[in-house]
């Protein structure tokens, strides 16, 4: 990828080395922004960015907000059912190919939940899944979710199959897919997020031919990404890791590091990403 200014083509295939994707739940782009949001990416070395949960149209971001740290090309998606509801935005150093932001079916579309980027080598999704809960905390969604989760998989194969390329799933999935992905498995198996049916339909992905790029390269390892707002929860670390970055299983000999920067604060949910070999 290349920084704007630089020229026409990719700094991918000028210097072959590895491009940083970033994936962040930001529950809001203006407050996490406030919060400190610019300063940990002008470090973070990213090259293409998914936020979700953004909470806003983009012309109601200000500026260092259209093309931060040469992250000049946004795709945003913003919810048309209400205003300050989900919304994804999806930016990168180098223009992609095409941008999709419908996966055909307008209950699922006006949430502003997805965004697919067509790069030359490989296509990127970023995606906010829904809660299962509903208002009352009541689960009433997740047959909602379900649906939505099958549909984005359904249509990232179909692409996969038109263009050839691997793929890569990134965002907030709202699913602890094991035990170990939270901190309290036990008091929280009627809990959306950790239900049954949410972690076979995990579980039927990553049959399917996706791989969990963190779990992969760290087995065992315990890790969050999102912690209740609850004083002290972060602190004690009693969190969950529901932020994924998926790969098609052709992209797995590409990725080089799976990485949760789980120090990093503006959010209830931390960054996580993946770099990726040209």
């Amino acid at each position: 990828m290349k920084r704007a200014g630089g020229g026409s083509s990719s700094r991918l295939l000028e210097n072959r080395v590895p491009v940083r994707l970033i994936s962040w739940n930001v529950n809001g782009i203006r407050a996490c922004t406030r919060k400190g949001m610019l300063k940990w990416l002008a470090i973070s070395d990213a090259e293409i960015l998914g936020l979700q949960e953004t909470r806003a149209e983009l012309d109601e971001c200000p500026e260092p907000l259209r093309a931060p740290h040469g992250l000049a090309h946004c795709a945003w998606s913003a919810a048309r059912s209400r205003r300050g509801y989900s919304g994804v935005a999806l930016y990168s150093v180098d223009a992609p190919e095409r941008v999709e932001c419908s996966l055909g079916i307008e209950d699922y579309d006006r949430e502003g939940r997805f965004v697919l980027a067509e790069f030359p080598t490989f296509l990127v999704a970023n995606v906010y899944f829904p809660k299962g809960s509903g208002i009352d905390r009541d689960n009433s969604r997740v047959f909602y979710k379900l649906g939505f989760t099958e549909r984005v998989f359904r249509a990232m194969d179909e692409w996969r199959r038109a263009t050839g390329k691997g793929a890569v799933v990134m965002g907030d999935f709202n699913i602890a897919p094991t035990p170990i992905d939270l901190a309290r498995p036990r008091g929280n198996e009627g809990t959306s997020g950790f239900l049954p049916e949410e972690r076979a339909a995990f579980a039927r992905i990553i049959e399917s031919g996706w791989v969990d790029t963190f779990r992969n390269s760290n087995p065992d390892e315990i890790r969050y990404t999102w912690w209740s707002q609850r004083l002290g929860v972060r602190d004690r670390n009693i969190g969950w890791r529901i932020d994924h970055v998926l790969v098609s299983e052709d992209l797995l000999p590409r990725v080089r590091a799976a990485h949760i920067w789980d120090y990093v604060r503006g959010s209830d949910h931390c960054p996580v990403g993946i770099d990726l070999e040209p």
